[in-house]
């Protein structure tokens, strides 16, 4: 893959490249249709008769895509679905700035292509925040990213949050984001 592979998540609302390739409605129906799918494969939904429906099994969950344009949602959700990557990291400041909290272990969330279309579902399996310089060996592999090295890891992500950022707001102690996932729900042809 490119040197230039960093993951972060965006919400896929705010990206103008996706809104122009399908309607909001159009892509609210293939969310449902999706997340209907994925509720099938999950077994949620089969006791709705007996004890009736939840709020959190009806409502689709978040929606996101890896990276800033089209071009690394795509190639950074190809590795997930090859089962390649199974970690991304934003940095807190992200987070906070998009009002949007630190996702949760058991958190559920549908991963967009670069078109906007649901592809995955992945269910977080662990999160942890560390500064910048003490992401480790292990995470920077399960971005499965580049080459898989902590090096690589480094280089590839300072130099995106430097851009995403700006030089001035990036530094070695800056907090960020590791979670760990796994797909519960894949469409695998892209």
């Amino acid at each position: 893959m490119s040197g230039t592979m960093a993951a972060d998540r965006v919400d896929a609302a705010v990206t103008d490249e996706r809104s122009t390739a399908m309607s909001a409605d159009d892509q609210d129906q293939r969310i449902a249709a999706f997340w209907e799918a994925a509720r099938g494969h999950l077994g949620l939904g089969k006791l709705e008769f007996v004890v009736g429906t939840q709020p959190a099994d009806v409502v689709a969950p978040p929606t996101w895509s890896f990276g800033d344009d089209v071009v690394l949602a795509d190639a950074l959700l190809a590795l997930v679905l090859e089962g390649r990557k199974t970690a991304t990291a934003t940095t807190l400041l992200e987070l906070e700035e998009a009002g949007e909290s630190v996702p949760r272990e058991g958190d559920l969330s549908i991963v967009l292509d670069g078109a906007g279309e649901p592809r995955a579902l992945l269910r977080t399996t662990q999160v942890e925040v560390a500064p910048f310089d003490q992401v480790g060996e292990d995470f920077a592999s399960a971005e499965g990213e580049d080459d898989g090295s902590l090096g690589s890891w480094r280089a590839e992500h300072e130099r995106y949050w430097r851009r995403v950022l700006g030089d001035d707001r990036f530094s070695v102690d800056l907090p960020v984001v590791q979670e760990r996932f796994e797909v519960v729900y894949p469409r695998t042809s892209l």
